[in-house]
Protein backbone atom coordinates (compact mmCIF):
# COMPACT_ATOMS: atom_id res chain seq x y z
CA UNK A 1 0.00 0.00 0.00
CA UNK A 2 1.05 3.28 -0.48
CA UNK A 3 1.14 6.53 1.88
CA UNK A 4 -1.89 7.93 1.10
CA UNK A 5 -4.42 8.35 3.88
CA UNK A 6 -8.15 7.46 3.68
CA UNK A 7 -9.10 10.83 3.24
CA UNK A 8 -6.88 11.58 0.30
CA UNK A 9 -8.21 8.11 -1.84
CA UNK A 10 -11.57 9.55 -0.73
CA UNK A 11 -10.97 13.02 -2.49
CA UNK A 12 -9.02 11.15 -5.68
CA UNK A 13 -12.03 8.52 -5.69
CA UNK A 14 -14.62 11.75 -5.71
CA UNK A 15 -12.59 13.38 -8.53
CA UNK A 16 -12.49 10.53 -11.03
CA UNK A 17 -16.48 9.64 -10.67
CA UNK A 18 -18.03 13.11 -10.24
CA UNK A 19 -19.91 12.94 -13.17
CA UNK A 20 -20.63 9.08 -13.18
CA UNK A 21 -23.94 7.34 -12.60
CA UNK A 22 -23.70 3.89 -11.91
CA UNK A 23 -20.64 1.30 -10.85
CA UNK A 24 -19.24 0.75 -14.71
CA UNK A 25 -19.18 5.07 -15.41
CA UNK A 26 -17.56 5.62 -11.84
CA UNK A 27 -14.76 2.25 -12.89
CA UNK A 28 -14.47 3.82 -16.26
CA UNK A 29 -13.47 7.20 -14.34
CA UNK A 30 -11.19 5.97 -12.25
CA UNK A 31 -9.41 4.09 -15.43
CA UNK A 32 -9.16 7.19 -17.24
CA UNK A 33 -6.94 8.79 -14.16
CA UNK A 34 -5.57 5.99 -13.93
CA UNK A 35 -4.99 5.77 -17.56
CA UNK A 36 -4.21 9.42 -17.68
CA UNK A 37 -1.76 9.86 -14.41
CA UNK A 38 0.37 6.87 -14.66
CA UNK A 39 3.88 6.66 -15.56
CA UNK A 40 4.61 3.69 -17.54
CA UNK A 41 6.82 1.94 -18.41
CA UNK A 42 7.81 0.50 -14.68
CA UNK A 43 9.32 -2.16 -13.54
CA UNK A 44 7.81 -4.62 -11.24
CA UNK A 45 7.73 -7.83 -9.90
CA UNK A 46 4.67 -10.75 -10.38
CA UNK A 47 4.76 -14.04 -9.19
CA UNK A 48 8.46 -13.40 -8.70
CA UNK A 49 9.12 -12.71 -12.48
CA UNK A 50 10.66 -8.88 -13.52
CA UNK A 51 7.70 -7.65 -15.73
CA UNK A 52 7.79 -4.43 -17.38
CA UNK A 53 4.23 -2.38 -16.82
CA UNK A 54 3.50 -0.83 -20.37
CA UNK A 55 -0.04 0.58 -19.75
CA UNK A 56 -3.67 -0.29 -18.61
CA UNK A 57 -6.42 -1.38 -20.09
CA UNK A 58 -10.14 -1.10 -19.14
CA UNK A 59 -12.05 -4.69 -19.44
CA UNK A 60 -15.05 -6.80 -18.42
CA UNK A 61 -13.06 -7.92 -15.47
CA UNK A 62 -12.26 -4.38 -14.31
CA UNK A 63 -8.68 -2.40 -15.09
CA UNK A 64 -5.87 -4.76 -15.69
CA UNK A 65 -2.02 -3.62 -15.98
CA UNK A 66 -0.48 -4.34 -19.12
CA UNK A 67 2.61 -6.34 -18.57
CA UNK A 68 5.73 -7.72 -21.12
CA UNK A 69 8.80 -9.84 -20.41
CA UNK A 70 10.35 -10.08 -23.67
CA UNK A 71 7.80 -10.31 -26.52
CA UNK A 72 5.38 -12.29 -23.75
CA UNK A 73 2.22 -9.94 -23.02
CA UNK A 74 -0.62 -10.36 -19.58
CA UNK A 75 -2.96 -8.73 -18.32
CA UNK A 76 -2.58 -8.55 -14.51
CA UNK A 77 -5.18 -6.80 -12.63
CA UNK A 78 -4.61 -3.92 -10.99
CA UNK A 79 -6.01 -4.89 -7.49
CA UNK A 80 -3.68 -7.81 -7.40
CA UNK A 81 -0.44 -6.07 -8.98
CA UNK A 82 2.65 -5.17 -6.95
CA UNK A 83 3.73 -1.86 -6.99
CA UNK A 84 7.53 -1.24 -6.79
CA UNK A 85 9.14 1.04 -4.28
CA UNK A 86 9.55 3.34 -4.92
CA UNK A 87 6.02 3.62 -6.76
CA UNK A 88 6.10 4.99 -10.44
CA UNK A 89 4.33 8.74 -10.69
CA UNK A 90 0.60 8.33 -10.68
CA UNK A 91 0.19 5.21 -8.24
CA UNK A 92 -2.05 6.83 -6.23
CA UNK A 93 -4.69 6.41 -8.70
CA UNK A 94 -3.94 2.45 -8.57
CA UNK A 95 -4.83 2.71 -4.71
CA UNK A 96 -7.42 4.80 -5.11
CA UNK A 97 -9.33 2.23 -7.82
CA UNK A 98 -8.34 -0.29 -4.72
CA UNK A 99 -10.20 1.85 -2.16
CA UNK A 100 -12.78 2.00 -4.15
CA UNK A 101 -13.27 -1.43 -5.48
CA UNK A 102 -12.89 -2.61 -1.79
Amino acid sequence: MGTWSRGELDRLVDEAIVDAYGQDEEESGLFAMVQDHLSVPFTTTVLGVEVNVIGVDLTASGIVAVCARGSQRQAVGLLDLPLPTPAPEGAQWIEAYRHWAC
